[in-house]
This record gives C-alpha cells, sequence and structure tokens, in this order.
C-alpha cells in the first residue's frame, strides 16, 4: 500500500499562524451504514447555536474564515467557507439532503462545530495533498464536468500530480476526489482559525472517531498539526 502524505506550505503556515488543522484517515468505509441517530444529534447542536446567535455569520468560527477570506481577497458573501455555506442551507432548510454515510456525517459535525470538513477519496489522489498557494498549472473538475484552472496565488489543495482537489482553500472540493459509491479509504481535514480552534478542533477529531469506529473502524491515524509539526504521512 503506498504512503500518502498531508501537510500546509511554509507560506500558508506564515499568513495564518493561527491555523489548527485536524486530520483523520478513514479506512474500510462503504455506503450500507446508518448513521441516521448520529446526523439527528449533530443536527441538534447545529440548530441550538444557530437559534442562540440568530446567523451563522454571528458564530466566531465563520467570523473567523471570513476575516481570512477577505485577507485574502475573497469577498466574503460571494466566496464562503463550506461550513458557513452548509449552515446557511441548514439554517434556511432546515435539514441538508442525503448524500453518503460519510458525507453526512461530516457535513453534521461541520454543522455542530462551525468548522469546515473536508472528505478526500484516497484513490484519486496522487502521493499526498498540500494545502498551498497555487502556481496557476494545476487543474480542478468541477462538479459540472468542467476543467477550470486555479489563478496563480489561490490556496488550493494540490497533489503531486497537479490536481487541484479544493479551490479556494475550504470553499469547495473537487469532483475528482469527491466520496462516492465504491469510495473505502478517506483522508478527512478539518480546519479552523478562530481563538478556540485547537480545543475544538480537538473535539471535533474525538467526535468524528468515535462515530467512525461505532459506524465503521476506529480511524487508522489522525493527528493535530501545527507550524513546527506541520505534516502527516500515513
Amino acid at each position: 500500500m503506498h504512503s500518502f502524505f498531508f501537510s500546509h506550505s511554509p507560506e500558508i503556515w506564515e499568513r495564518h499562524p493561527e491555523l489548527v488543522p485536524g486530520v483523520l484517515l478513514a479506512q474500510g468505509i462503504d455506503r450500507n451504514a446508518s448513521v441516521q441517530a448520529q446526523v439527528a444529534h449533530y443536527h441538534g447542536v447545529a440548530r441550538a447555536r444557530l437559534e442562540a446567535v440568530g446567523s451563522e455569520a454571528d458564530l466566531p468560527e465563520i467570523q473567523a474564515w471570513r476575516s481570512s477570506f477577505a485577507r485574502m481577497g475573497l469577498k466574503p458573501t460571494q466566496y464562503r467557507c463550506a461550513s458557513e455555506s452548509l449552515l446557511r442551507r441548514f439554517r434556511k432548510e432546515g435539514a441538508l439532503p442525503p448524500i453518503h454515510p460519510l458525507v453526512d456525517l461530516c457535513n453534521a459535525l461541520s454543522l455542530a462545530f462551525a468548522i469546515p470538513i473536508a472528505v478526500f477519496d484516497l484513490s484519486k489522489v496522487a502521493e499526498g495533498l498540500q494545502v498551498r498557494c497555487a502556481d496557476g498549472s494545476e487543474s480542478y473538475l468541477a462538479f459540472s464536468g468542467e476543467t477550470e484552472t486555479p489563478e496563480r496565488g489561490e490556496v488550493v489543495f494540490a497533489d503531486a500530480a497537479g490536481c487541484a482537489h479544493a479551490r479556494r482553500w475550504t470553499h469547495r472540493q473537487s469532483a475528482l476526489s469527491a466520496v462516492r459509491d465504491e469510495t473505502s479509504r478517506v483522508l478527512i481535514v478539518a480546519e479552523a482559525l478562530h481563538a478556540d480552534a485547537a480545543n475544538d478542533v480537538r473535539q471535533l477529531l474525538d467526535a468524528l472517531s468515535r462515530a467512525l469506529a461505532e459506524t465503521w473502524a476506529p480511524p487508522a491515524a489522525s493527528a493535530l498539526l501545527r507550524q513546527d509539526a506541520p505534516r502527516l504521512v500515513f
């Protein structure tokens, strides 16, 4: 079995020293599993948090990402981090449509913690993933089927083959490595920038690890990354 790695580039750490990434490797995933109880629980947590503040934009986790996007030159109401987009839809519609048990579980946790969570099918990733600034040569497969080229300097999740598996950092993932029926091995990445990020990302990883163990299998690897320990190899 090939080894993979995950990391953020030194440039990302330099610009965002407050970053707290949590990374988890899950194996033995299949779609014939029920996560309804866990999803309902975390939807309840998210609903209570939204009712307490009124809008997802008032949550400190979301405010931190909005501030970061603004510093990157992205209009925060045009480009939202994934957790804000999910919370916004959840607040308006009261629910999220089921996609795949693992995606539903991660989306529910993302709602409850207001932290963006990305899930990558490792069979579609070449050697590993690094969150870095694009050099302008990467290709991104959109869910529309179109191939896009991220602009030079845009923050992407890039692999060794030059594929961008997410654009504008935590804004949108690629269709290339999205979870499908046959997906069995995934890398799950949660990233936060707010004041209590270290504690909250640790709690999120713990909750996700428990849910994976209950539903499929305990995670094969898990880590909180830091600027002085920025890489997970598995």
